[in-house]
Formats: C-alpha cells, structure tokens, sequence
C-alpha cells in the first residue's frame, strides 16, 4: 500500500499510535502541544521542508514522543489537516444568522464564513495539502473530500433553520444538500481560489462585503 493511500486511510479514520497509559488529560496536552508545533512548522517550512526534529523542538516534546503518537511526518500532516478541517467546520455550525430580510440572512451567513476560509493559517495550510497533491494525491483528495462534505452539511444545517417564512423550495429538506454546495461553489470557491494563487488576504476581506451583496443576491434569483 502507497504511503499516500496509509495517510489517507489514518487521516480519515483519525489513527495514531499510541503506546503506554499516560493520563487522559495530559495525553491529550501533549498531542495538541504537537499538533499546534506541527502546524507552525508546515505552515513555515512546507511540507518537504519540515522535519520531526524541528516539530519535536517547537512542541518540547522528544522524537520519541511524538513517533508513539504519529508513524512520520505523513501521518502527522494528515492529523494537522484534519484538525483545521474540524476546526473550521465547527466555526461554520456556531454561525448564527442575523438580519431582517432573507437576503441579510444568508449574507451575513456567508460573511461569516468567508472570514473564517480567508485566514492565513487556513490558506497556508490549503496550499501545502495542493503542493503536495502530486506524490500523496489520496491525502489531499481526503483533505479536499472531508472540508466540501462537511462544510455542505454545515451550510444546509444553517439553510433549514431559517424561519419558515425564508423556506424557499430550494430549501426543502431534500434540496438542502444540493442548494448548500451551489451556495459555497458560488459565495466560497472563488475568493478561496484568489487567495490560494496568492493575493492579498487583507485586501481580499476588504472585498466580502460587495462580494456577498453581488452572489446572494444571484444565489437567491436562482433560488426563486
């Protein structure tokens, strides 16, 4: 099996191995310590040029430490990605809608998320999975799988708790799904592809606002 399809088959599954009994609180501590250590040090170096050693001394933990957690520097890139992943998508469900009007509503749905996509720890580590797509591809088709799965079902759960007065057809609860995606194919993906081919991420969230106002409103045209 391709080291590849291993990242991705732990990624997915969230396995690291573990060895000893170590206190429950204390074990957990120590793998975020690493995980954070890690996520420092990809975002700085990359992928290829980060190494178990310089992670090792971020996080003040041994090698040893961190090889009974994670098997290489793969496995701990997968469990780095999934952990954004999980972390951006439990900021979408937080999301509260707010406004009067339907229109203002998803707006500001989509406000939110776009702040949250267009953060520098969440591009850069987007570009490292895209740059190393060629020699670990079922990695970053996991990366890429898991943030549009979930980050759909979060927008369609946001959809269904609209007030039934904003309940269009296109919301019913066997369209949500498919009205979530085109939601984030039309609002995310493109200001997500500028960011990732290198502009400026300050200057990009001084864009939302217009941005938003201009892709809700087609959003909801299409919608009716």
């Amino acid at each position: 099996m391709s080291e590849g399809r291993i990242a991705r088959k732990r990624f997915e599954a969230g396995v690291v191995v573990r060895f000893g009994r170590p206190p429950q609180v204390l074990a957990g501590e120590v793998k975020e310590r690493i995980l954070d250590a890690a996520r420092k040090v990809f975002l700085k170096r990359g992928f290829e040029g980060a190494s178990i050693d310089e992670i090792a001394d971020v996080a003040r933990a041994g090698k040893p430490t961190i090889y009974a957690r994670f098997s290489g520097k793969e496995a701990l890139f997968a469990a780095v990605m999934a952990r954004q992943v999980r972390e951006n998508i439990g900021s979408f469900e937080s999301i509260a809608p707010t406004g009067v009007t339907l229109e203002e509503r998803l707006a500001s749905i989509a406000t939110a998320i776009l702040h949250r996509v267009l953060a520098p720890e969440t591009i850069g580590l987007c570009r490292a999975s895209i740059a190393e797509a060629p020699r670990f591809p079922d990695l970053a088709a996991s990366v890429h799988h898991m943030a549009r799965e979930r980050a759909s079902e979060a927008v369609a759960q946001l959809l269904g708790e609209l007030s039934e007065s904003d309940q269009l057809p296109a919301f019913a609860a066997d369209c949500r799904a498919d009205t979530a995606r085109q939601f984030i194919a039309l609002v995310v993906l493109p200001m997500l592809m500028r960011a990732l081919f290198g502009e400026n991420l300050a200057a990009l969230r001084s864009e939302i606002g217009p941005h938003v106002a201009r892709t809700v409103a087609f959003f909801l045209a299409a919608c009716r």
